[in-house]
């Protein structure tokens, strides 16, 4: 793991700025500062966009939506593989502003950039590709459904992924022809925006916008008439609100939201590599994926050798902090609740002394599912244990509740692992891996998670609307 910078080395306290028709300006209702969760200090201040920013935004966005709409898609393809190679070259800077805004290790923060550099090269490619298709009609007439760009994109984007993700619905909104408003997080804005920075280096104005702010600018953004989607990965509590702005304005909306995955261990696999699987769902990025393993279900033959061997994996996993103290206050007061009502704490569980907001990898055993730390999101480093007599019983509890965004089993039984995939109602299942994937896969969450296909060619899909022609040549005179 690379060593984080000392305060010595840090780059120096930035500014983030709008990018308003093809000017950057820091004007705004008010502003606010982005503290380093490692150690607290300032990372940088942040303008809050008002009404007046976002009015100018969408109109920039509006002026140029037309010319962009009809550039080839071959020269948007090409364009986004110029921005992929730019954000790789930029890779390191890009890394250290993760690093220092969420506090995610360097190596892996490098990793979430060259992640969203291969996923712009990949829309380079696809996005000339994208079409609709022909109709076989009556002999003298064509028919045809083409696909053509939705207009005004608002890309609100996360936190605890900000290029990955962002690159992934920039890209897909772009190649195909629309323009983007980017509202990126609160919690992770100076990296978005020199992200932005890359992107726009070779954009005509307007077609790239940022707006810098907390939640009250993005809640101006979704509710704006011009606005056709809203594209959103981050809280269900937020995607939500979008919901309902978007019901009035008609806009289409694409929400990655927050999700409750459950794991399940079955009877007949190999304990420790159970519990690596384990550490690694619950643990990576401090447990801030949205994929992250939230609630584990495992066997009663393998629950003590698991048990055992996934304290000793999360007393020895490397993290960073979470995000900010907020957020550990939140996790910790799930940790807390559990053990008021019953929970087991076999590691972890305390809140640290100190600067920054760290907060260790925390076991709970002898949860329940009237605890809040298994029946919500926790989003922190936590994995909260419920020993089970049988598979039919982790299935069924697996499958209960309103999210449906992930799950993962590990089990040995080929039966076990079909019925799994089909009776699991969310958009991803993963068996015997708590990540990856294929490239070019997509997600499609369901119920309290969101709704709408994130990545993929299914992106594309998404950006774009279908128009039916009919043509058919007039009778002549």
């Amino acid at each position: 793991m690379t060593t984080p910078t000392s305060p010595s080395e840090r780059p120096p306290v930035t500014h983030a700025q709008h990018l308003l028709d093809g000017t950057w300006s820091t004007d705004g209702v008010s502003s606010f500062d982005i503290l380093d969760p490692s150690d607290g200090s300032l990372v940088g201040t942040v303008p809050v966009a008002g009404p007046e920013q976002v009015a100018a935004a969408l109109a920039a966005a509006g002026k140029a939506r037309e010319a962009w709409a009809r550039t080839a898609p071959g020269e948007r393809g090409a364009w986004l593989a110029g921005a992929a190679l730019r954000v790789r070259e930029a890779a390191d800077e890009l890394a250290e502003l993760t690093r220092r805004e969420m506090g995610k290790p360097l190596d892996d923060a490098r990793g979430g950039v060259l992640a969203g550099a291969g996923t712009l090269a990949q829309y380079a490619e696809l996005g000339p590709l994208h079409r609709g298709r022909a109709l076989q009609g009556g002999w003298g007439a064509t028919d045809l459904m083409v696909a053509q760009p939705r207009g005004v994109v608002a890309a609100v984007v996360p936190w605890n992924d900000p290029v990955a993700v962002a690159c992934g619905l920039l890209g897909a909104a772009l190649v195909t022809g629309n323009v983007v408003v980017l509202k990126p997080s609160e919690r992770a804005t100076h990296v978005a925006v020199r992200l932005a920075e890359i992107l726009a280096e070779d954009l005509p104005a307007g077609v790239l916008t940022v707006l810098c702010g907390d939640g009250s600018t993005g809640a101006l953004l979704a509710a704006a008439e011009g606005v056709d989607v809203v594209a959103h990965v981050g809280s269900t509590a937020t995607g939500r609100s979008i919901a309902e702005a978007t019901a009035r304005t008609g806009a289409k909306t694409l929400l990655e939201n927050g999700g409750n995955d459950p794991l399940v261990v079955d009877a007949g696999v190999d304990p420790a590599w159970a519990a690596a699987q384990a550490a690694l769902g619950s643990f990576a990025n401090a447990g801030q994926i949205c994929t992250s393993v939230e609630r584990i279900y495992v066997h009663a033959d393998v629950a003590e050798p698991f048990l055992a061997a996934l304290v000793e994996r999360a007393r020895t996993f490397a993290i960073g902090p979470l995000v900010d103290r907020r957020m550990r206050d939140a996790v910790h007061a799930h940790v807390a609740a559990a053990v008021e009502a019953g929970a087991t704490v076999l590691t972890g569980g305390e809140v640290p002394d100190g600067p920054g907001a760290a907060y260790p990898c925390t076991v709970l055993s002898g949860c329940t599912e009237d605890m809040d730390v298994m029946r919500e999101e926790t989003f922190g480093p936590v994995a909260p244990v419920r020993v089970v007599a049988s598979f039919d019983e982790a299935l069924a509890l697996a499958c209960a509740g309103p999210y449906g965004l992930a799950a993962t089993v590990l089990t040995a039984d080929q039966e076990h692992a079909q019925r799994a995939w089909r009776e699991l109602p969310v958009g991803t299942v993963k068996v015997n891996a708590v990540f990856g994937g294929a490239p070019g896969g997509a997600a499609q969450p369901r119920g309290r998670s969101g709704s709408g296909f994130g990545y993929g060619p299914e992106l594309l899909d998404e950006m774009t609307t279908t128009k039916v022609v009919h043509l058919e040549p007039a009778p002549r005179s």
